[in-house]
């Protein structure tokens, strides 16, 4: 069976909680162990084992090798083990977990998926050394400076693309179309990128992108609405998650938080005191209850996630695109040290109705270009394509996103689906 994906990019998932644990010295000499374990008892036994390997490893492996090396590597394996998203986190991946949580980070500005061993470029991100060097995505990264991904490992791989900005990293990708593989060396820069984009697209209709969930999303996100309002009439939104790799769960919330009257937004279950959570919707629906049309692909993730199936289950807005990436768990930054710390898996995700995100999900209302089938039904029959005034924008608030084209064609679909809506009598 391949390994399951995992989701890398500006941002890994932070958690709802952060547990704090004592730092554990481990002794030069471990107190011995009984010779046979009682019976029943298997931890004993393992560590009655994993002490003598070790003893033999150090005394009779070819090279010599350290006690903490030996240690660190046992424990990485360890929590690797456990499933694609728990890591244990030493030096540079520790500090870069921390800035990505900022959005902060020096480095080349690319969304990346791990995927059977490989990294996979999800997407560049607008305005970074990645998107100026032509990187696409589904470019896959086959080496880091020269060093293959599949001998040093994805997460040496990954924390090798950042590093001191004016600093150069070279990279082999292989694209799908292509049968040769080629390099191309980027200068490491400032990533610092704002996590929620907005514009209108035509009069009355806005568009707000959330790229990934940072600390401050949520404020900006609520900032980024009111900022529309007081620039004209709000008759409909399109929200644009896809690609999103999700982020801090709190943020997700509050994004969430943004379009309901109330009720419960996400539930998480697990096992670990704190893991056991409700989130729930304050009073008062910040848009007004505009129509909104939310579009996925199978690059949204996790708080993405829950934002798309809180929204699904609210009947507060139309899911339009792909099936979502499917990752429904909590993940807890435990601080071993100061540099060192667990990411580990503590509870699953649960939209409001109780569906599990967990390799499953989120089915959107319409497939891809679902406002065909819609035609075909008949169901859409008031609708018109789009007025000539759709390749003008208005007054771009995006702060440098690219003017409205029809060359997104998911997003001129969610379009003509806010504009339908309001043809038809329901805004």
């Amino acid at each position: 069976m391949l390994p399951a994906p995992r989701l890398f990019a500006l941002c890994l998932l932070s958690a709802s909680g952060v547990f704090f644990t004592p730092t554990l010295g481990a002794a030069e000499d471990p107190a011995p162990l009984p010779e046979a374990a009682p019976e029943g008892s298997y931890a004993i036994e393992s560590l009655r084992v994993f002490v003598e390997t070790l003893d033999r490893i150090r005394s009779h492996y070819v090279e010599p090798i350290d006690d903490e090396t030996l240690l660190e590597d046992a424990i990485e394996g360890m929590v690797q083990r456990l499933d694609p998203h728990s890591s244990y986190l030493t030096g540079d991946a520790y500090a870069a977990l921390q800035e990505a949580t900022e959005g902060v980070f020096g480095g080349i500005g690319v969304e990346i998926l791990e995927e059977e061993g490989r990294l996979k470029v999800v997407a560049p991100i607008d305005g970074t050394p990645a998107a100026k060097a032509g990187l696409r995505p589904g470019d896959w990264i086959e080496a880091v400076d020269g060093k293959r991904t599949a001998m040093v490992g994805t997460e040496a791989a990954l924390g090798a693309l950042r590093g001191e900005i004016g600093e150069p990293v070279t990279l082999t990708l292989r694209r799908p179309a292509e049968e040769e593989s080629f390099t191309v060396t980027l200068i490491r820069a400032l990533i610092d990128i704002p996590s929620v984009s907005h514009r209108w697209l035509v009069p009355g209709l806005a568009y707000l992108r959330v790229t990934q969930f940072q600390t401050h999303t949520g404020e900006d996100f609520r900032a980024a609405i009111e900022a529309l309002k007081g620039e004209q009439s709000l008759a409909g939104l399109v929200l644009d998650l896809r690609n999103n790799p999700g982020g801090v769960l709190s943020s997700g919330v509050a994004v969430a938080d943004a379009f309901l009257d109330g009720g419960l937004i996400v539930e998480t279950r697990g096992r670990g005191a704190g893991a056991n959570e409700r989130y729930e919707a304050q009073k008062g629906d910040l848009t007004g209850g505009v129509p909104v049309v939310v579009l996925i692909n199978e690059g949204t993730a996790s708080a993405s996630e829950i934002v798309a199936g809180a929204l699904q289950d609210h009947n507060r807005g139309l899911l339009l695109g792909q099936r979502s990436f499917g990752k429904g768990s909590v993940q807890t930054l435990m601080p071993l040290s100061e540099t060192r710390a667990l990411k580990i898996t503590t509870a699953r995700y649960y939209t409001p109705s109780g569906r599990s995100i967990q390799a499953q999900g989120i089915v959107p209302d319409l497939q891809g270009r679902g406002l065909g089938a819609l035609r075909e039904r008949g169901e859409a029959t008031r609708e018109a394509d789009l007025p000539g005034h759709l390749d003008a924008p208005g007054e771009d608030a995006s702060g440098g996103l690219p003017p409205f084209t029809d060359e997104d064609e998911l997003l001129v679909e969610a379009v003509r689906l806010l504009q339908a809506y309001g043809r038809l009598g329901g805004a």
